[in-house]
């Protein structure tokens, strides 16, 4: 796929607040670059696409860059869900176009191929939507931060919750790519760890695929008490939609739900599921404060944790510019990272945290149960709190993940 300038900065020029970045490139101040690297029309556009570049926006309009002798441009591309075109799209903005830092990515493929990219030519990148534990595992590097949520956690939260009350049996219906493998291996870790089984899997081609019906059935016949879903965004959507279709008698694992999943599904039909996130809108006064604020530049709708990351993230970056000098920041981005693992998080999205040696960013997770529809009270009212899992009990442990930064 050949892209070019043209193409990879049509949607910049069309970003929210354009006067404040056109005042910050009139000063003489050097000029960060920030590209934002997403899923823009395909199944994770909802729970990241256009909205996480309007998070972008937000972070720097809430920082004010411009008082702070900043100048910050924002570059937006589709990745299409493909490695390749991923890597071509880092590579050139690296390259051409001057880019300090990428970030977002919801594709697990596609974030290890940016990843290396940014290793390549010493550059930052900030995940934010793909989950992989990997990215701070057998392929971390200096250069990457994996910012929201991972597999791992994942596992760990909403499977380990499943198998304490009883879904001792599983079979998982898979996104056959980077993403879905990690999900599916690290929950069958936390079930046969806590003494249950995996009763059988099934991959299927990602993407493109939208009939879940043989799979389904497969996962019927096999005598399974849970099915673990390892996909997300539409794909997730369909499968909860056919399952019930079907009559599908399995209790269901969503092991990657958004809010706009549940937005799309409806609580007709998401009413019961128990889902892990680490951001909900409602939380606390500063999660509603950061989505007030937020949502009337996304139509109304309330950011997800991808979203919430996207922000967060970049927020960590501009203080960290701050604390170097823009010309520091942009000569090193090993050197960049570095600092901002010295640096404390802080946002109205995640509250305190920390980055470890690893990149992994840490606050605490969330399980939440899906409310009935007589429980909701207003639009987005979705989740009611099950259980908290703290900050340094939430990720895998730090020498148990083989990152080569870590010294034993």
């Amino acid at each position: 796929m050949r892209l070019s300038r043209r193409t990879l900065l049509t949607t910049a020029a069309a970003l929210p607040t354009p006067g404040l970045f056109r005042h910050a490139r009139a000063q003489s101040a050097p000029t960060l670059k920030i590209g934002c690297l997403t899923d823009m029309s395909g199944p994770y556009k909802d729970l990241a696409g256009p909205n996480a570049v309007a998070a972008v926006h937000q972070a720097l309009e809430e920082y004010g860059v411009s008082g702070k002798g900043m100048a910050v441009e924002v570059l937006s591309a589709d990745h299409l869900n493909k490695p390749d075109v991923g890597s071509t799209v880092a590579r050139q903005w690296f390259d051409r176009d001057g880019v300090d830092l990428i970030v977002e990515v919801a594709n697990s493929g596609v974030a290890l191929a940016v990843a290396g990219v940014a290793k390549e030519k010493n550059k930052v990148y900030i995940n934010s939507g793909a989950a992989t534990s990997d990215l701070t595992g057998s392929a971390c590097n200096a250069n990457t931060i994996h910012w929201v949520y991972d597999t791992y956690m994942l596992a760990k939260s909403t499977g380990g919750a499943m198998v304490k009350n009883g879904g001792d049996s599983w079979f998982f219906i898979t996104a056959d790519y980077a993403f879905g493998k990690a999900l599916q291996r690290d929950t069958t870790d936390f079930v046969t760890s806590a003494g249950g089984k995996v009763l059988g899997s099934v991959a299927y081609p990602f993407p493109g695929t939208s009939d879940f019906s043989s799979y389904l059935i497969q996962a019927q016949a096999s005598g399974a008490k849970v099915l673990g879903i390892a996909n997300a965004g539409a794909d997730t959507i369909n499968t909860i939609k056919q399952a019930k279709e079907f009559g599908i008698k399995l209790r269901l694992a969503g092991l990657l739900l958004f809010l706009t999943d549940i937005h799309s599904l409806g609580l007709d039909v998401a009413q019961g599921i128990v889902l892990t996130d680490s951001f909900y809108w409602d939380m606390n006064d500063r999660a509603r404060a950061f989505s007030g604020r937020l949502s009337p530049k996304i139509g109304g709708a309330k950011p997800t944790m991808v979203q919430a990351g996207v922000y967060s993230s970049v927020l960590h970056y501009l203080k960290t510019a701050s604390a170097m000098g823009v010309d520091k920041i942009k000569l090193d981005g090993a050197a960049t990272v570095a600092e901002m693992k010295k640096i404390p998080t802080d946002d109205d999205c995640f509250g305190p945290g920390s980055i470890r040696a690893d990149g992994r960013k840490l606050h605490p997770a969330y399980l939440w149960e899906v409310k009935k529809p007589a429980e909701s009270k207003a639009p987005w009212d979705y989740y009611k709190l099950v259980a908290t899992t703290p900050a340094d009990q939430a990720f895998r442990p730090l020498d148990k993940g083989g990152c080569p930064l870590v010294r034993s």
